[in-house]
Protein backbone atom coordinates (compact mmCIF):
# COMPACT_ATOMS: atom_id res chain seq x y z
CA UNK A 1 0.00 0.00 0.00
CA UNK A 2 1.25 3.48 -1.10
CA UNK A 3 -0.24 6.32 0.92
CA UNK A 4 0.94 9.65 -0.69
CA UNK A 5 0.21 12.53 1.88
CA UNK A 6 0.65 16.24 0.30
CA UNK A 7 0.11 19.93 1.81
CA UNK A 8 1.67 23.15 2.48
CA UNK A 9 4.47 24.26 5.06
CA UNK A 10 3.39 23.32 8.45
CA UNK A 11 0.12 21.94 7.91
CA UNK A 12 1.03 18.89 10.44
CA UNK A 13 1.81 16.36 7.34
CA UNK A 14 4.94 15.39 8.49
CA UNK A 15 3.60 14.40 11.90
CA UNK A 16 0.34 12.87 10.51
CA UNK A 17 2.33 10.76 8.11
CA UNK A 18 4.73 9.38 10.68
CA UNK A 19 1.49 8.25 13.13
CA UNK A 20 0.31 6.64 9.73
CA UNK A 21 3.69 4.98 9.19
CA UNK A 22 3.03 3.58 12.75
CA UNK A 23 -0.26 2.36 12.24
CA UNK A 24 -0.24 0.68 9.43
CA UNK A 25 3.66 -0.51 9.71
CA UNK A 26 5.28 0.98 6.86
CA UNK A 27 8.31 2.73 6.01
CA UNK A 28 8.04 6.74 6.03
CA UNK A 29 9.92 9.56 4.61
CA UNK A 30 9.77 12.78 4.57
CA UNK A 31 10.25 14.22 1.34
CA UNK A 32 11.14 17.61 2.40
CA UNK A 33 13.96 16.67 4.40
CA UNK A 34 15.86 15.63 1.06
CA UNK A 35 15.41 19.51 -0.05
CA UNK A 36 16.03 21.05 3.31
CA UNK A 37 19.29 19.41 3.23
CA UNK A 38 20.16 20.46 -0.46
CA UNK A 39 19.00 23.77 0.75
CA UNK A 40 21.54 23.92 3.49
CA UNK A 41 24.23 22.72 1.52
CA UNK A 42 23.65 25.24 -0.86
CA UNK A 43 23.21 28.15 1.42
CA UNK A 44 27.09 29.15 1.26
CA UNK A 45 26.15 29.54 -2.52
CA UNK A 46 22.99 30.96 -2.42
CA UNK A 47 24.30 34.18 -3.71
CA UNK A 48 27.41 33.05 -6.17
CA UNK A 49 27.00 33.02 -9.70
CA UNK A 50 26.76 29.78 -10.41
CA UNK A 51 24.22 29.17 -7.27
CA UNK A 52 21.76 27.10 -9.59
CA UNK A 53 24.61 24.53 -10.91
CA UNK A 54 25.85 24.34 -7.04
CA UNK A 55 21.90 22.93 -5.85
CA UNK A 56 21.90 20.47 -8.50
CA UNK A 57 25.34 19.29 -8.23
CA UNK A 58 24.77 19.04 -4.37
CA UNK A 59 21.35 17.32 -5.39
CA UNK A 60 22.35 14.68 -7.26
CA UNK A 61 25.48 13.81 -4.72
CA UNK A 62 23.02 13.80 -1.78
CA UNK A 63 23.42 10.69 0.84
CA UNK A 64 20.22 10.62 2.14
CA UNK A 65 20.96 7.80 4.72
CA UNK A 66 21.53 10.16 7.60
CA UNK A 67 18.93 12.68 7.54
CA UNK A 68 18.52 14.71 10.30
CA UNK A 69 15.58 16.23 11.14
CA UNK A 70 16.10 18.40 14.11
CA UNK A 71 19.65 19.84 12.31
CA UNK A 72 17.46 20.55 9.01
CA UNK A 73 14.45 21.96 10.88
CA UNK A 74 15.97 25.66 11.16
CA UNK A 75 13.64 28.16 9.55
CA UNK A 76 17.29 29.14 7.24
CA UNK A 77 17.41 25.39 6.00
CA UNK A 78 13.10 25.83 5.50
CA UNK A 79 13.72 29.04 2.97
CA UNK A 80 16.73 27.49 1.33
CA UNK A 81 14.93 24.41 0.84
CA UNK A 82 11.90 26.12 -0.79
CA UNK A 83 14.53 27.65 -3.38
CA UNK A 84 15.72 24.72 -4.19
CA UNK A 85 13.10 23.03 -4.53
CA UNK A 86 11.47 25.59 -7.56
CA UNK A 87 14.86 24.34 -9.45
CA UNK A 88 13.66 21.74 -11.93
CA UNK A 89 17.26 19.97 -12.37
CA UNK A 90 17.20 19.19 -7.91
CA UNK A 91 13.52 17.90 -8.46
CA UNK A 92 14.64 15.73 -11.31
CA UNK A 93 17.83 14.69 -9.30
CA UNK A 94 16.05 13.24 -6.40
CA UNK A 95 12.75 11.75 -8.46
CA UNK A 96 13.93 8.41 -8.74
CA UNK A 97 15.01 8.31 -5.08
CA UNK A 98 11.28 9.16 -3.87
CA UNK A 99 9.80 6.44 -6.46
CA UNK A 100 12.20 3.76 -5.21
CA UNK A 101 11.19 4.24 -1.86
CA UNK A 102 7.53 4.42 -2.26
CA UNK A 103 7.86 1.27 -4.32
CA UNK A 104 9.53 -0.64 -2.66
CA UNK A 105 8.00 -4.36 -1.04
CA UNK A 106 4.55 -3.62 0.87
CA UNK A 107 4.60 -0.21 -0.09
CA UNK A 108 5.07 3.14 2.09
CA UNK A 109 3.52 6.42 3.14
CA UNK A 110 5.26 9.50 1.82
CA UNK A 111 5.11 13.02 2.80
CA UNK A 112 6.15 16.48 0.37
CA UNK A 113 4.41 18.95 -1.77
CA UNK A 114 3.94 16.66 -5.20
CA UNK A 115 3.74 13.14 -4.22
CA UNK A 116 0.32 12.63 -5.42
CA UNK A 117 1.32 14.80 -8.31
CA UNK A 118 4.29 13.68 -9.60
CA UNK A 119 6.00 10.93 -7.37
CA UNK A 120 3.46 8.78 -7.17
CA UNK A 121 0.69 9.42 -9.13
CA UNK A 122 -0.42 5.84 -8.81
CA UNK A 123 -0.70 5.81 -4.96
CA UNK A 124 -3.53 3.46 -3.14
CA UNK A 125 -4.60 6.86 -0.90
CA UNK A 126 -3.60 10.02 -1.10
CA UNK A 127 -4.22 12.91 1.52
CA UNK A 128 -3.89 16.69 0.71
CA UNK A 129 -3.35 18.18 4.90
CA UNK A 130 -3.87 21.83 4.62
CA UNK A 131 -4.83 24.50 7.59
CA UNK A 132 -5.01 28.45 8.11
CA UNK A 133 -1.89 30.38 7.81
CA UNK A 134 -2.23 31.55 11.19
CA UNK A 135 -2.38 27.98 12.41
CA UNK A 136 0.51 26.84 10.33
CA UNK A 137 3.09 29.81 11.86
CA UNK A 138 1.43 29.11 15.43
CA UNK A 139 2.42 25.12 15.21
CA UNK A 140 6.36 26.35 13.45
CA UNK A 141 6.59 28.67 16.29
CA UNK A 142 5.92 25.95 18.76
CA UNK A 143 8.41 23.64 16.65
CA UNK A 144 10.99 26.93 16.53
CA UNK A 145 10.52 27.12 21.03
CA UNK A 146 11.17 23.37 21.19
CA UNK A 147 14.36 24.07 19.96
CA UNK A 148 15.18 27.36 21.91
CA UNK A 149 14.24 29.66 19.31
CA UNK A 150 11.67 33.06 19.49
CA UNK A 151 10.47 33.73 15.68
CA UNK A 152 8.01 36.87 15.51
CA UNK A 153 4.48 35.50 14.93
CA UNK A 154 3.91 37.84 12.18
CA UNK A 155 7.28 37.11 10.55
CA UNK A 156 5.86 33.53 10.60
CA UNK A 157 3.06 34.07 8.81
CA UNK A 158 4.88 36.11 6.36
CA UNK A 159 7.48 33.33 5.24
CA UNK A 160 4.42 30.69 5.32
CA UNK A 161 2.31 32.80 2.91
CA UNK A 162 5.86 33.39 0.75
CA UNK A 163 6.55 29.61 0.54
CA UNK A 164 3.31 28.76 -0.17
CA UNK A 165 3.20 31.55 -3.15
CA UNK A 166 6.62 30.19 -4.30
CA UNK A 167 5.86 26.59 -3.42
CA UNK A 168 2.59 26.87 -5.69
CA UNK A 169 3.84 29.05 -8.53
CA UNK A 170 6.81 27.03 -9.80
CA UNK A 171 6.54 25.75 -12.73
CA UNK A 172 7.65 22.39 -12.25
CA UNK A 173 5.63 19.91 -9.76
CA UNK A 174 4.09 23.13 -8.21
CA UNK A 175 2.24 22.28 -4.80
CA UNK A 176 -1.68 21.55 -5.66
CA UNK A 177 -3.93 18.93 -4.63
CA UNK A 178 -4.24 15.57 -7.03
CA UNK A 179 -7.44 15.43 -8.38
CA UNK A 180 -8.32 12.16 -6.71
CA UNK A 181 -7.08 13.31 -3.60
CA UNK A 182 -8.71 13.35 -0.16
CA UNK A 183 -8.30 17.19 1.46
CA UNK A 184 -8.01 17.20 5.38
CA UNK A 185 -8.14 20.65 7.00
CA UNK A 186 -6.67 20.34 10.45
CA UNK A 187 -7.04 24.08 11.36
CA UNK A 188 -9.43 23.04 13.91
CA UNK A 189 -8.49 19.35 14.88
CA UNK A 190 -6.13 18.21 17.51
CA UNK A 191 -3.04 15.72 16.04
CA UNK A 192 -5.42 13.18 17.54
CA UNK A 193 -8.21 14.00 15.94
CA UNK A 194 -6.16 14.98 12.42
CA UNK A 195 -4.62 11.02 13.00
CA UNK A 196 -8.64 9.19 13.04
CA UNK A 197 -9.46 10.92 10.01
CA UNK A 198 -6.92 10.45 8.35
CA UNK A 199 -7.25 6.76 9.17
CA UNK A 200 -10.83 6.68 8.44
CA UNK A 201 -9.77 8.03 4.69
CA UNK A 202 -7.32 5.09 3.86
CA UNK A 203 -9.68 2.42 5.41
CA UNK A 204 -12.75 3.37 3.09
CA UNK A 205 -10.76 3.82 0.17
CA UNK A 206 -8.28 0.17 0.79
CA UNK A 207 -12.30 -0.83 1.12
CA UNK A 208 -13.90 0.17 -1.68
CA UNK A 209 -10.69 -1.19 -3.68
CA UNK A 210 -10.96 -4.73 -2.15
CA UNK A 211 -14.84 -5.19 -3.10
Amino acid sequence: MIIAVDGPAASGKGTLAGLMADHYGLPHLDTGLLYRQVGMLWRPFEHDADADARAVEIARALDASSLDADVLGTAENAQAASKVAALPEVRQALLQFQRDFANQPGGAILDGRDIGTVITPEADVKIFVTASAETRAGRRAKQFEKRGETMDFDALIADIRERDARDSGRKDAPLKQAEDAHLLDTTDLSIEATLRAAVAIVDAVMARKAE
